[in-house]
């Protein structure tokens, strides 16, 4: 009893997987038979009505695509903003010493040099300022350089994609022109950053030049702006105002122009070095590319913002001195002053002629060609995307 009782079951449910094999195949003859069989009238309902289904969808979420572009075009500036900021920090932190090296070479007069050359320089510093010493003014240009150097690449982005609508590409004028944008859009915060660096970073080299005479309190340059005081001990660093206490002095004392002294300087140097870097890197990409819809390789990347920033850099060294001359507040001994650019150039030419204007011009290509070199890499490997893309409000 109980085996027939098992054997009925198992009859019931091996019948019942015949019928719903045989549905199966049924359905499959079905449909296989209904695409072979239909009419050509039939298909073209089909296609029909599958096309008008397709375009109800899109109409339906067009706003929401529309919505999706604003909103990718919105994060690309954003990210080009984070990548630019990351890529000044670390390169400033890389070259920083250099830089200081170039100041205070450039700062140096005829028959008044204290340092014989860069390494001179570095070798001097560190015996009576300390290795931090170095790093004298690297606050300031680390906390300006962020928004320095994105409004720099982002207006460069911006002012390429604005005047290469309805165009194929970019003449070498347009892309001149939009470097010369984003150098007029950088100076805003350029200027303020290197009026104020600069004070700090030639300290030492004044306090080199006091040595042995008796170290007291010095009023900045004809304008009694500021005061600095310098220890007189050999190996002992010269203490000097911090760039918070040099910024609320000179807008006390002078208001935001004094923050903004060489403006017009710091245009003459930023705007042609913008025009020379960006048209040339863009160049040199290029030619790194394996075709022409595939990016060039992160190392050819480096390699031409190397390049192109330090050719830039050489080309606007004399405007560079000239920027450096005249934000220089605080004069050593028999140094002259300068009533503005022109008088400025006058008397370099006539005092230490044409070589002058080439001074710190290997350190502010050593300076340039990896900080730009740096922020192209940052460039390609997307840092800034990959940060908001982690971010929660993404």
């Amino acid at each position: 009893m109980e085996f027939s009782i098992i054997s009925r079951s198992a009859s019931y449910t091996t019948t019942r997987l015949t019928i719903a094999q045989e549905r199966k195949i049924s359905s499959h003859i079905y449909f296989r038979n209904l695409l072979s069989c239909s009419s050509a009238l039939d298909l073209l309902t089909t296609t029909i009505f599958l096309q008008l289904a397709k375009i109800s969808q899109l109409r339906s979420t067009s706003a929401t695509y529309l919505k999706y572009t604003m909103a990718k075009q919105q994060i690309s500036l954003t990210a080009k903003l984070i990548n630019g900021g990351i890529a000044g920090i670390v390169g400033v932190t890389c070259v920083f010493p250099i830089d200081l090296v170039k100041t205070r070479l450039q700062n140096q007069r005829q028959g008044q040099q204290i340092y014989k050359n860069m390494m001179d320089c570095l070798v001097k510093t560190v015996r009576s300022e300390g290795y931090f010493g170095m790093y004298r003014g690297a606050a300031v240009n680390l906390t300006l350089v962020t928004p320095e150097k994105a409004i720099k690449l982002a207006a460069n982005d911006f002012f390429r994609q604005y005047l290469s609508k309805n165009e194929k590409g970019l003449t070498v004028f347009k892309e001149m022109l939009a470097g010369c944008g984003a150098g007029m859009c950088q100076v805003v915060i350029t200027t303020p950053m290197e009026m104020l660096k600069i004070q700090l970073q030639d300290a030492g080299r004044l306090a080199q030049q006091r040595k042995p005479a008796s170290m007291s309190p010095t009023k900045l340059a004809a304008t009694r702006v500021l005061s600095r005081s310098y220890n007189a001990g050999p190996s002992t660093a010269a203490s000097a105002l911090s760039a918070t206490q040099i910024a609320r002095e000179l807008l006390r004392t002078q208001g935001i122009q004094g923050l903004y002294k060489g403006l017009w300087a710091t245009l003459m140097r930023d705007v042609p070095f913008s025009m020379v870097y960006f048209p040339l890197f863009a160049h040199l990409n290029r030619l790194g590319q394996p075709s022409r819809d595939e990016s060039a390789p992160f190392y050819w990347a480096f390699f031409s913002g190397c390049l192109a920033g330090s050719t830039a850099a050489v080309a606007v060294n004399p405007c560079d001195v000239v920027k450096t001359r005249l934000q220089s507040l605080n004069k050593g001994a028999s140094e002259e002053s300068y009533n503005g650019v022109v008088d400025c150039v006058s008397k370099i030419m006539r005092k230490e002629g044409p070589s002058a204007f080439l001074k710190g011009a290997g350190c502010r290509a050593l300076v340039i060609a990896p900080l730009f070199g740096i922020a192209q890499v940052m460039y390609f490997i997307g840092i800034g995307e990959f940060i908001l893309d982690l971010s929660p409000f993404n």
